[in-house]
């Protein structure tokens, strides 16, 4: 496949950010160019995961381009087609229920409305504590929606967060192949 310009869009489940930056090292070395982008609550929140500033460091670095983070710099992803597919890594359950419902209020939520103004693949990996519970009905309403896909997930500590889910961010590129393609990533539900 030629190659590929992909929106890197990341949300607050900041417990996930390593593995998300591994993804990014991942489908780079894949050769995918990458344009990052971050919520508001990603780009600004400094967590027991790790400060803000030394994430935005590391994934500007990585990219070799400056983190996409505001409205007016989301805006123009469409209509100037500047990337080829949009990934949500990781996705909350907060950004799930806005994508279900047309919300396009972040830098995150208004990449995915002007990309699929093009027709273009959203993948997302879902990441949030609810998964199972109240946000599961998005991650239903998202799966049936035109040019949106899943990167596989699973739970990811039954016992103990039994309406968690998170995607096996190790499948990411392998998934953004298949949604080139206009397919599904199969099996999407990991044992």
């Amino acid at each position: 496949m030629d190659s590929i310009k992909v929106g890197f869009a990341m949300c607050g489940s900041f417990c996930t950010f390593s593995k998300a930056i591994e993804s990014i090292e991942n489908l780079i070395n894949h050769g995918v160019e990458i344009v990052p982008i971050m919520s508001y609550n990603a780009y600004s929140t400094d967590t027991r995961f790790g400060r803000a500033e030394e994430h935005i460091e590391k994934i500007e670095n990585l990219c070799s381009r400056k983190i996409i983070r505001t409205l007016t710099g989301a805006e123009p992803i469409g209509p100037k087609k500047i990337i080829d597919a949009l990934i949500i890594e990781p996705c909350t359950g907060n950004t799930l229920a806005k994508l279900a419902s047309g919300i396009a209020d972040t830098p995150v939520t208004l990449s995915a409305k002007s990309n699929l103004r093009n027709s273009n693949p959203v993948i997302i990996a879902v990441s949030t504590n609810d998964a199972l519970g109240n946000a599961a009905k998005n991650i239903g309403a998202l799966q049936n929606a035109k040019n949106i896909y899943f990167v596989p997930y699973g739970q990811d500590d039954p016992t103990n967060k039994p309406n968690s889910l998170v995607a096996d961010f190790s499948m990411t590129y392998d998934t953004l192949i298949e949604a080139m393609n206009g397919r599904q990533i199969q099996p999407m539900i990991k044992q």
